[in-house]
């Protein structure tokens, strides 16, 4: 896009790695960088989970996107199973999360019937990837450590958590000797491990999951989460129809080398959104991409083809399972255990965004490590509001009162 005074200009849609990698790259570059995000934060996704589970607060995972770029001369502008089973993906679904895991234990401790209270003491979770592995060792460390002592007709530590994957084993990627011992942390953990196993049907009473056999099963849970990955936004099925790019299952858009859309070099696709060589949508992929788009801009402003097609290198994957057990494998490295965690402790300290978050994440990680402390469990089971935007045009005084009595 060019302005009147021929100056060029870039549009960056989103505020993840991908964007602000891409923006921090064209932070001196004879250029105008419009960032455009329907969120006014970056967000820390691979710590969500903990923001669900009590230990961090939503402030230390997000920073705001106008303070991150303040020096740079920039402006910002399956779903039926949604319902059901939240996924992992922003803040909203994080608070969702802490929401129902808590709310949980609290229904359970009222319950007066035996299978009623099993129910809402058992939590199910689809997908046995970093996510879902994280997030059922810490439900299992919620139950056995942080709520033991705090009520009296329930054990919490008779929560069952089930982790469904249609793969082998969890954490698969991993390489088998890392995916091997933490199928082995889980197991002590008390995570019941179904593998070979693909959710069919999720509703309100719990889920329905196909065996490698071909037979059905019906698990009930009161609680049942989507940590299987999401598909695209919608803004991706828009652009490929738009540009007749490709999507894959998931609604990515296939790029070539250079990141672009076939016949559109102007527009180049970054982070989970892109479909190049099946590389995961996982935070190093999008910090790759975004640095790589605008190094290649900058250098076409300055004139210069580009040739150099994007490279990724894989700097590792890190899980964290419970408090002092980690698996992080780094090139040829693999760790495990205390040393495991030790060095995931380091990696997300020097990742997340801002000393402040770091500083806070670390005293909120010590009161957590320490002395099981779970600061972060405020939640409400009210609806908050009666738009799905605050920025929307509030519904009229009928429809809202349907609204009212629908969400009653």
């Amino acid at each position: 896009m060019n302005d009147q005074d021929n100056r060029r200009r870039v549009v960056i849609i989103g505020g993840g790695f991908a964007g602000l990698f891409a923006a921090r790259a064209l932070r001196r570059a004879p250029v105008d960088v419009t960032l455009l995000d329907r969120a006014e934060h970056h967000l820390f996704q691979p710590l969500l989970y903990q923001c669900a589970t009590g230990i961090l607060s939503e402030g230390k995972i997000a920073a705001s996107l106008r303070a991150l770029l303040r020096k740079h001369r920039t402006y910002f502008g399956h779903d039926e199973f949604a319902i059901y089973a939240p996924g992992m993906k922003t803040i909203e679904d994080a608070l969702v999360i802490r929401r129902r895991v808590f709310g949980a234990f609290e229904i359970a401790e009222s319950a007066t019937d035996p299978a009623e209270r099993q129910r809402w003491l058992t939590f199910a979770l689809v997908g046995a990837g970093p996510t879902g592995v994280e997030l059922a060792g810490q439900i299992r460390e919620l139950a056995t450590k942080t709520l033991r002592e705090e009520y009296r007709h329930i054990k919490p530590e008779d929560a069952r958590v089930l982790l469904f994957d249609g793969g082998a084993a969890p954490l698969a990627p991993f390489g088998p000797k890392l995916s091997a011992k933490a199928s082995a942390t889980l197991d002590k953990l008390g995570v019941e491990q179904h593998m070979h196993s693909i959710a069919t049907q999720i509703d309100g009473t719990g889920l329905s999951v196909r065996a490698q056999d071909g037979t059905e099963t019906h698990y009930d849970a009161a609680t049942v989460l989507w940590t299987a990955g999401v598909a695209a936004p919608a803004v991706a099925t828009a652009i490929a129809q738009a540009t007749g790019a490709k999507q894959d299952r998931a609604g990515r858009i296939e790029v070539g080398p250079d990141l672009s859309i076939p016949g559109h070099p102007e527009i180049m696709v970054t982070g989970d959104v892109m479909n190049l060589n099946k590389l995961p949508g996982v935070a190093e992929v999008a910090m790759q991409t975004g640095l790589y788009a605008g190094r290649r801009i900058r250098h076409e402003l300055r004139g210069e083809v580009y040739k150099k097609p994007f490279r990724y290198y894989d700097l590792g994957s890190a899980a964290y399972l419970s408090r002092g057990r980690a698996v992080v494998s780094v090139g040829k490295l693999q760790f495990a255990g205390f040393p495991g965690w030790v060095v995931w402790l380091f990696i997300h300290i020097g990742f997340l965004t801002g000393y402040r978050n770091r500083f806070g994440a670390v005293l909120s990680w010590w009161f957590a490590f320490t002395r099981d402390l779970r600061r972060e469990r405020t939640y409400t089971t009210k609806q908050v509001g009666i738009v799905g935007n605050v920025y929307e045009e509030p519904p009229t005084s009928a429809s809202a009162a349907a609204g009212g009595e629908q969400a009653t």
